[in-house]
């Protein structure tokens, strides 16, 4: 794998993670502030950097609501936060990172439809483009992809884009009409 020409092995490791952003399905957040959450992903940012990833990650509203905005105290492992506002937390902390590579592994599982389009649209449209790779169960969380792959039983099945899997790999296509009907219900 090259990363703007370059074999990544041949980067040194500090300099390829701090190019990358990242954020897993299980949500992790430590007790202290937002603020401090936050800045987990970016030593540095500031209030306006902080304001603006949270407003990507689809948080700034609810944190506005909180005790002290990004002053609020979250509690060890963010247990005093919704499972859907503690992932958009850590979708924010590696948004504020600024990344050139940002992954997001089944992130957005907590999240509704509606709020998960939202952030995939943010995301496009973040000043700092970033080369976005998402890892989901939900379709219509990586139908805009420019590149899908199909994994079945850990094993590529095929590749390409929303539409042309629908018409080309029954496994994306069924996956695509079972969820489809929870989508528009």
């Amino acid at each position: 794998m090259r990363f703007h020409g370059v074999n990544v092995k041949e980067y040194p490791l500090e300099e390829l993670r701090e190019r990358i952003g990242m954020v897993m399905q299980k949500a992790v957040l430590f007790q202290g502030t937002i603020a401090d959450n936050l800045q987990w992903g970016k030593e540095d940012a500031t209030e306006e950097d902080m304001w603006e990833a949270l407003t990507v990650a689809q948080a700034k509203e609810f944190v506005e609501t909180k005790e002290g905005g990004l002053d609020f105290t979250i509690s060890q492992g963010g247990k005093n936060l919704s499972g859907g506002q503690r992932q958009r937390m850590t979708i924010a902390r590696a948004v504020v990172k600024k990344p050139e590579i940002l992954i997001l592994d089944d992130s957005a599982s907590a999240l509704d439809y509606a709020t998960d389009l939202k952030l995939r649209q943010a995301i496009a449209g973040m000043k700092e483009k970033a080369t976005v790779f998402i890892v989901s169960q939900r379709t219509s969380s990586i139908r805009g992809a420019d590149q899908i792959v199909v994994l079945d039983d850990g094993q590529i099945v095929a590749t390409g884009t929303h539409e042309e899997l629908l018409k080309n790999c029954d496994i994306y296509r069924e996956i695509y009409e079972s969820q489809y009907k929870k989508e528009v219900g």
